[in-house]
């Protein structure tokens, strides 16, 4: 197995941060407090921001790579400052997960500040044979794009980020460190315990990472706003880098709720009758979306919407194999958790509204 090694940074979480707010619902935050955030920034810089999230992945290997003390919010934000405009973009990009035919297609779009149509079904092409990848098909357009005007990309994006530093960031900095700290110490603790592949399945709520013999070195790293997913990047080919979520239980992101976002999203989760159906089908062995589409009479869209849900309350675990369909199991111990979790809100005493006392 890998050696492990451990990180903490707040800069994972400038980005973290913003993605979750740009994507609450994948994250089970009440979209109208993200869009509450997000409208502290200028019309123009959010809605920047938000296009760019569909084709720029949180840059993980970057920030990783920063040098050891400097990686605040603004230590990020003074390195990004440092790369040439029309690089920014480029340095950004998960390369180590991108074919070399790749690169070279997009550093010519870039030197040419134009597209083609057949560069783009190139693309297509070359990430359709290597299965999964970062972007989606349809955001492709706006890669080549912003890859087109590079340099305007790259001013306009750090300018973004500063101003989201600015009006929200900055300020809740100050309050993860402590908690980052605390989420890596507990996760120390666990692996004292538990085996890698246990531990970042416990970690990541039911993340199974195959071909974990092939890397040589894992790097687990907390996040307060990753919760409930996980984030991961190749450092290089062998070395693997997962961001943790680590908000403490029962809290919640969002200010004004009483009831834990996690017990939330898990009593959305089973209220559905064909997510009833699909864990129990799941009960019985680990299945594919395609396979329980057939099985259930399901369309695939349907069946992943439904496997969404039910992973972000936890209550599914996934293995990521390469080139490969997910597959999913259900996760026993963790519908056990709920019902313990919902028993013990409605027996908390200070969970109760103030009329009751």
């Amino acid at each position: 197995m890998p050696t492990l090694h451990w990180d903490i940074a707040t800069a994972y979480d400038l980005f973290v941060s913003q993605y979750v707010l740009t994507h609450p619902d994948q994250f089970g935050v009440r979209p109208s407090w993200a869009a509450g955030v997000r409208s502290r920034l200028p019309a123009g810089q959010r809605e920047f921001l938000e296009n760019a999230s569909t084709f720029l992945p949180v840059p993980l290997r970057w920030i990783y790579l920063l040098p050891a003390g400097r990686r605040t919010a603004a230590d990020a934000l003074i390195a990004l400052a440092q790369i040439p405009t029309a690089e920014r973009l480029y340095t950004l990009l998960p390369t180590s997960e991108i074919s070399s035919e790749l690169i070279v297609t997009l550093k010519d779009i870039s030197l040419r500040q134009s597209w083609r149509p057949a560069e783009l079904e190139g693309i297509r092409t070359i990430l359709q044979r290597k299965g999964k990848t970062f972007i989606k098909s349809l955001d492709l357009p706006k890669l080549l794009e912003a890859f087109a005007h590079a340099a305007e990309f790259g001013e306009a994006y750090l300018q973004a980020l500063n101003a989201y530093q600015d009006v929200f960031f900055a300020e809740e900095e100050l309050r993860l460190q402590s908690m980052l700290e605390s989420g890596l110490a507990q996760a120390q603790a666990m692996a004292q315990d538990l085996s890698l592949e246990d531990l970042l399945i416990s970690l990541s709520r039911g993340v199974h990472f195959a071909g974990l013999a092939e890397r040589k070195v894992v790097i687990l790293a907390p996040s307060y706003w990753a919760n409930p997913l996980v984030f991961y990047q190749n450092v290089s080919r062998d070395k693997l880098l997962v961001v943790f979520g680590s908000r403490p239980a029962g809290s919640n992101i969002s200010a004004g709720e009483s009831a834990p976002d996690e017990l939330v999203a898990a009593l959305k989760a089973i209220s559905d009758s064909s997510r009833l159906v699909i864990l129990r089908a799941l009960s019985e062995e680990p299945q594919t979306p395609s396979q329980l589409a057939r099985r259930l009479h399901l369309r695939p869209p349907t069946v992943i919407h439904h496997l969404n849900a039910l992973r972000l309350a936890g209550l599914v675990e996934i293995t990521l194999q390469h080139e490969a369909e997910r597959a999913y199991t259900l996760r026993r111990t963790a519908l056990a958790a709920v019902m313990g979790d919902l028993r013990a809100f409605l027996e908390n005493p200070a969970t109760r509204p103030a009329d009751e006392e």
